[in-house]
């Protein structure tokens, strides 16, 4: 496979897009939010079960729509739940429902092997049955099962890089459950959450393609964070520690 392109290299758009999903920094190294979804609370063939990030497969198309822009199309397919390094199967062959988000996004390439996100929007969707199947049709990513909406998102910030020749990137996006979604989240309730993601590809699963490349099984996780604060939020924060500080100060005169 050939990966050299004079503007970009395929290596930059493969890590760029390679995430085109959502999500954002690895979290790994904080403890992330447990929660807790009922799949029967949505019409899912399913149990409870709880953990604390999605692992994911991408099944994506990228497109080069100019000499320093991208877009990409795709689905992740939800292939286990996992709990404090705990993996549980929910998701496997013998599985009675499964998950996918389906998603667009665009980007810019910037500086060597880095690129942005400038567009990012998907859905999370709900299926029963055996687990899904995912294709290529020309250019776009296609899927076996039609869903129900479970949630939706759009871009909060997302960058793409590059390690040792293999691509990665990750995106942090807004997470919105629609009416059947709030009763598949069981908990925290309400699920105020934002949702990340973060993705490494191996050469062996990107495919070059005439204008752009494929991903098929890249590697990853979907993950929840909780919500930033609003500047404003921080202000007022900071209003009422001053406020606690002239009060003490007082105090202590």
């Amino acid at each position: 496979m050939n990966y050299k392109f004079s503007m970009p290299s395929t290596a930059t758009l493969r890590g760029t897009l390679a995430a085109v999903t959502f999500a954002a920094a690895s979290a790994a190294s904080w403890a992330l939010p447990s929660f807790t979804i009922d799949p029967s609370a949505a019409g899912l063939v399913g149990s409870p079960v709880s953990g604390d990030n999605f692992i994911v497969s991408d099944f994506s198309t990228t497109l080069f729509t100019s000499a320093t822009t991208f877009s990409e199309q795709g689905y992740l397919a939800v292939r286990s739940i996992e709990f404090e390094d705990d993996v549980a199967e929910a998701f496997g062959p013998a599985s009675t429902y499964g998950l996918y988000i389906g998603f667009n996004a665009t980007g810019t390439f910037t500086t060597g092997g880095s690129g942005v996100f400038d567009t990012l929007t998907y859905t999370l969707y709900g299926y029963n049955g055996a687990q899904a199947r995912f294709a290529f049709s020309g250019t776009t990513t296609t899927v076996s099962k039609p869903g129900v909406a479970l949630a939706t998102g759009t871009l909060t910030s997302g960058s793409v890089s590059t390690s040792n020749g293999a691509p990665s990137a990750n995106a942090l996006v807004t997470f919105t459950p629609t009416l059947l979604g709030n009763s598949f989240f069981a908990s925290p309730a309400p699920f105020s959450m934002s949702a990340e993601t973060s993705f490494t590809n191996t050469v062996s699963q990107v495919l070059d393609i005439p204008g752009g490349f494929r991903i098929r099984q890249g590697g990853g996780s979907f993950n929840f964070v909780l919500p930033v604060p609003e500047p404003e939020t921080y202000a007022m924060l900071l209003a009422g520690l001053a406020a606690i500080g002239f009060v003490a100060k007082r105090r202590k005169r």
